[in-house]
């Protein structure tokens, strides 16, 4: 451990960017496992930055080569899966299993140089760890044979693996990316990726070769998937886009004619357009009516997942409306010039930017609860319509037994005194929590495998990446 560099920046409502101060911390004096409250003068400008820092032994990352392997070693694999075996399921509810993944090799990769070659290395993102391959220079086809190992924190999460070419002391460039779900994880295979560009929706040139092997326990996985999810700590800061905006649209308006067909059906079984369609409603309504019970509706939410899990599926989505073509809105200020009016001008662009930026943000999130809703019952992911079903199951029986009286005040008990027995406890909606972690159609495109060979490539002209 050395020392660690801090610095603090400040950004205003014109975007603009400056650095407050920095300051330095040697991480190797202060003691493991222990909250340490430190005070740190900032350099050249007045002000401290309060800081808590904890340090505690990350165990599970690792980089090592192929002939180093830790699941390689019989009795190690064996020691692992037994850590994570069901017997251990209350242990450590925080170590949920073990990801290992084989960085082979790229093929075919884009010439980011003048010399028609490329200096590429491989950069993986599970959560919060980040882990990169050493570089290759000169060529486009590198083989790394590196294997890295992370701890699974929840099992939802998605490996992020872009490959860059390395520029020196400029930014790396960028030169393809596949990000893969960890519950997609096909154990011990090794797996041909195509590469995409930036917003994973299109191909871009190359493909990768990785193997993976994820060891977890379900029971852990499933009481974390009703947690809130850890927050990214770098995360990129999304531009306003036409082409973002136009889709949100498009999706909100799927989903509002979903309801609409809705409503107008059943408006017109009471306005009798259609004789039988009318009377077998109105039979319907009687029955339930009459037979209704509260613990009716988890059974109807489960019979419609039973229902969905039985058919044919109709095949993934293939594409998003409106992928083709980007415009970003990048606004450039003028620093140099004093003229108010255009000051002000400036200003009120800005204003809107933030505006249509807010609304862009709010039907994204609309958009991708209505959509979470519809896959949690298309069995997008198998892992979390399972559980559901296993939890409408339990909701079901619990009603059937057990007064609801009795449900709303053990409810509203464990309400109220929440933070008096934890009151460090972060606020959160298990429901919400849980909806997070299923696939929007937008994240259901950037997800899906690409097929070596399956199609041209888009390609696009070679941007920086950072």
């Amino acid at each position: 451990m050395g020392i660690l560099d801090i610095e603090v920046w400040g950004k205003d409502s014109k975007k603009h960017e400056a650095r407050l101060g920095t300051c330095k911390v040697d991480i190797a004096a202060l003691p493991l496992k222990q909250a340490n409250c430190l005070e740190l003068p900032l350099d050249s400008c007045l002000g401290a930055l309060l800081m808590l820092i904890t340090l505690t032994p990350c165990t599970g990352v690792s980089v090592s080569d192929l002939c180093m392997c830790p699941l390689a070693d019989p009795s190690e694999r064996k020691q692992i899966a037994q850590r994570y075996s069901l017997q251990n399921s209350l242990r450590d509810m925080k170590d949920i299993g073990l990801l290992q993944v084989k960085v082979l090799k790229a093929v075919d990769l884009l010439a980011a140089d003048f010399s028609g070659k490329s200096d590429p290395f491989c950069l993986l993102e599970l959560g919060n760890d980040r882990l990169q391959t050493h570089t290759i220079y000169k060529t486009l086809n590198p083989e790394w044979n590196q294997v890295f190992t992370f701890p699974v924190k929840d099992v939802h999460d998605v490996l992020e693996v872009t490959v860059f070419d390395e520029d020196g002391d400029k930014p790396p460039d960028f030169l393809g990316k596949v990000s893969i779900p960890l519950l997609s994880i096909r154990d011990g295979q090794t797996n041909c990726y195509v590469l995409k560009n930036k917003d994973l929706e299109q191909a871009f040139k190359g493909v990768i070769y990785l193997e993976m092997n994820l060891i977890y326990n379900p029971v852990k996985a499933s009481i974390r998937t009703f947690t809130p999810r850890e927050k990214r700590f770098v995360e990129d800061t999304r531009k306003l886009s036409k082409k973002i905006l136009s889709r949100d649209v498009d999706r909100m308006k799927r989903i509002t004619m979903a309801i609409w067909n809705t409503v107008q059906f059943l408006k017109s079984c009471f306005e009798w357009e259609s004789t039988w369609r009318s009377a077998l409603a109105f039979v319907v309504f009687l029955v339930t009516v009459w037979n209704f019970e509260l613990y009716m509706v988890p059974l109807a939410m489960l019979l419609l997942l039973v229902y969905h899990f039985l058919r044919p599926t109709k095949g993934k989505v293939g594409g998003v409306p409106g992928s083709q073509g980007s415009t970003d809105v990048d606004d450039e200020e003028d620093e140099d010039d004093r003229e108010s009016e255009k000051k002000g001008f400036i200003e009120r662009i800005y204003m809107v930017q933030d505006i249509i930026s807010t609304v862009q943000n709010i039907l994204e999130e609309v958009a991708s609860f209505g959509e979470r809703i519809k896959n949690t019952f298309n069995w997008t992911v198998p892992f979390l319509s399972l559980l559901a079903c296993l939890i409408l199951t339990a909701a079901t029986i619990t009603m059937y037994f057990i007064p609801f009286r009795y449900i709303i005040l053990i409810w509203g008990i464990n309400k109220f005194t929440k933070k008096l027995r934890n009151p460090y406890a972060i606020d959160s909606n298990e429901l919400l929590d849980f909806l997070s972690r299923v696939p929007s159609d937008v994240q259901k495109v950037q997800y899906a495998e690409l097929r070596p060979g399956g199609g041209p490539s888009a390609l696009r002209k070679k941007r920086s990446a950072l």
